[in-house]
């Protein structure tokens, strides 16, 4: 996972082997994964936040994160979630379209949330679906 995460971000910073080792310890953590990639989600109650999604770039244009996002709302209402929440940079538009494609809607704004490498900052936005649409 650390290595998917690894090519697939600098903003926000790829998350270590021992950061996924420990989220994934915690009870309210779950995962769901292809060979290519995965998605971690967090379950807060009646809600369910997607942590990270990743695909390997070079297996990504396949539909494979579209996939992991079915797997994610599949688990999280098996979790008893009703709505899922997750954060994309602003400037992310092909993130942007896949989670409009999947059903997410704006819900907020974080200004200058993320931090890039060269110092600069990003607005991430808050997304949210219902989990009662499929």
């Amino acid at each position: 996972m650390a290595a998917i995460h690894a090519a697939s971000f600098t903003t926000p910073r790829p998350w270590s082997a021992l950061e996924f080792a420990d989220l994934l310890a915690r009870p309210d953590s779950f995962q769901v994964a292809v060979p290519a990639g995965f998605a971690i989600g967090q379950s807060l109650g009646p809600e369910v936040e997607l942590l990270t999604l990743a695909v390997d770039p070079s297996q990504r244009r396949r539909g494979l994160a579209r996939v992991l996002m079915g797997a994610f709302h599949d688990t999280a209402r098996t979790h008893g979630a009703v709505d899922a929440f997750l954060e994309v940079a602003a400037e992310n538009a092909p993130a942007r379209a896949l989670y409009a494609a999947c059903g997410y809607t704006q819900a907020g704004r974080r200004r200058r949330y993320y931090r890039h490498p060269d110092g600069t900052r990003s607005d991430a936005l808050i997304l949210r679906r219902s989990l009662a649409q499929d």
